[in-house]
């Protein structure tokens, strides 16, 4: 019995790691999808903002930080 019992264990050992291998290649694969939408998603919001948003001699991180500001003064005025 005790062979058999072994044997199982090294069965159930290889199904682990295969098992453990399938799900990092998964997850890793996830990860870069979900970085590549990210990044474009970033790359065609900066175009848009730096079209239609900047200023004159204004950069794209300057005209979100005015964005944001402007945001937050309407959601004030909003509230009162």
């Amino acid at each position: 019995m005790s062979k058999l019992v072994e044997i199982n264990e090294k069965i159930e050992k290889a199904v682990v790691e295969g098992y453990k291998k399938i799900e990092d290649g998964v997850v890793g694969g996830y990860k870069k999808i979900e970085e590549g939408a990210v990044e474009g998603f970033q790359k065609v919001s900066d175009k848009f903002i730096e079209k239609l948003f900047t200023k004159e001699n204004e950069t794209v991180e300057e005209a979100k930080e005015r964005l944001a500001g402007l945001s937050k003064k309407e959601e004030e005025s909003e509230e009162n």
